[in-house]
């Protein structure tokens, strides 16, 4: 049975193991189509080889087709051939590893997350390619396996490296499946930054029948997250929701009903629109605990990490592409979002001063047991990436 060019590359890149932040041999798969098609390819390596932890080796592809004229766009594909582990694989309908077709459908881990995409982004690039030989401007793709997990040695490692080297980069297109319930219905134009805070409030350990000698972490920050959970931050923006604060995790306590614990740990996380910066979160965080910690026996310490500061790609030439482009192909109306959480785009967008769209199929089944997306829709989703190139890299 004979599949299209983009559906055989998904089956063959879904059929490698490639759980984050391990490539395989996805990234040389690719490389061997690219290099067809004229592509300079760079593999970048970043991080410890011999380390299984966060700093662990990450492989990563850089290709770059240049055009005939410098001063044209360049416009890159961005995407990951990373994928988050499977689960107990006994409760899968087909290996996930094992690429199966049924029902109109491709089966498996990576299916919509996001090595259709990535294959699309390939075959896309070969029909404009062989269409417009001497294009213009220069398509690139930058593919990372270093996405799904704690993305230190991925993206952000090779955009500063590109930067460093002067690379020019107008238009980025992240390849992570946007769509709800058709093809491009839903495109992102931007996304919230996302600020993460560990919070280390210390009281004293004691017997619970008597508190007057302890003290009781969880009551002396109970009302300081009160206030904090009740703040209003902001009220977003006619691109971006509001921004939000959740609690995820508060832990105290040693296990026994009869003990007062010493400490007490609160994670918690800002999804911040454009109305905000990380620094002005912080700064009323701390104002709000100075306040309640201020004649309290207890303590409290913040540690914060930044994943990332939002973006926003405003009305314009590219958004207008990737909108007429969904229509000529499929026929949708494309609302623009930022909802979500993080992509990549969160480091392409302000170190490579790129305008970024994140395009991809539906997002139903990420992450699930049986991920799986239709095969047309992989087929609709090149001819979408080819239609863009069409209006932007001619």
């Amino acid at each position: 049975m004979s599949h299209s060019p983009e559906l055989a590359l998904s089956i063959e890149l879904i059929q490698q193991a490639s759980i984050t932040p391990d490539d395989k041999d996805c990234q040389d798969i690719l490389i061997r189509h690219l290099d067809k098609l004229g592509f300079e390819c760079e593999l970048m390596y970043f991080g410890n080889k011999n380390d299984n932890g966060k700093n662990a080796e990450v492989k990563n592809l850089w290709a770059i087709k240049h055009g005939t004229d410098k001063d044209a766009p360049v416009l890159c594909f961005a995407g990951h051939t990373d994928v988050v582990p499977t689960g107990d694989e006994s409760a899968w309908t087909y290996p996930p590893f094992s690429a199966t077709i049924a029902d109109g459908k491709l089966w498996g881990r990576g299916a919509s997350d996001m090595k259709t995409g990535v294959a699309s982004f390939v075959v896309a690039c070969q029909q404009f390619i062989n269409k417009h030989p001497e294009h213009k401007g220069s398509i690139a793709l930058l593919i990372t396996s270093d996405e799904e997990g704690v993305a230190i040695n991925g993206t952000v490692k090779v955009v500063e490296t590109l930067a460093a080297r002067g690379q020019k980069m107008d238009y980025c297109l992240v390849g992570e499946p946007s769509s709800t319930d058709k093809l491009g219905d839903v495109i992102k134009n931007g996304r919230r930054g996302s600020l993460n805070a560990k919070l280390t409030v210390t009281g004293k350990q004691g017997h619970i029948a008597y508190p007057h000698l302890a003290i009781n972490p969880i009551h002396a920050v109970a009302p300081a997250l009160a206030e904090l959970t009740a703040t209003h931050w902001d009220d977003g923006n006619d691109y971006f929701p509001a921004t939000s604060m959740q609690i995820s995790n508060i832990n105290s306590g040693t296990g026994a009903t009869n003990v007062i614990g010493g400490t007490c740990t609160v994670l918690f996380n800002f999804r911040y629109c454009t109305e905000n910066t990380a620094d002005s979160l912080m700064a009323k965080t701390h104002e709000i605990f100075d306040r309640h910690f201020a004649d309290s026996d207890a303590t409290y310490h913040i540690d914060w990490t930044l994943s990332g500061v939002p973006f926003l790609t405003e009305k314009g030439e590219f958004v207008s592409a990737c909108v007429d482009a969904i229509k000529a192909v499929t026929g949708v109306d494309t609302q623009l979002s930022t909802s979500g959480g993080t992509s990549d785009g969160r480091f392409i967008a302000p170190i490579m001063n790129a305008q970024v769209v994140e395009l991809g199929v539906k997002n139903a089944t990420i992450h699930q047991v049986d991920e799986h997306i239709d095969i047309k829709e992989i087929e609709q989703l090149t001819q979408v990436y080819e239609a863009i190139l069409d209006r932007l890299v001619v």
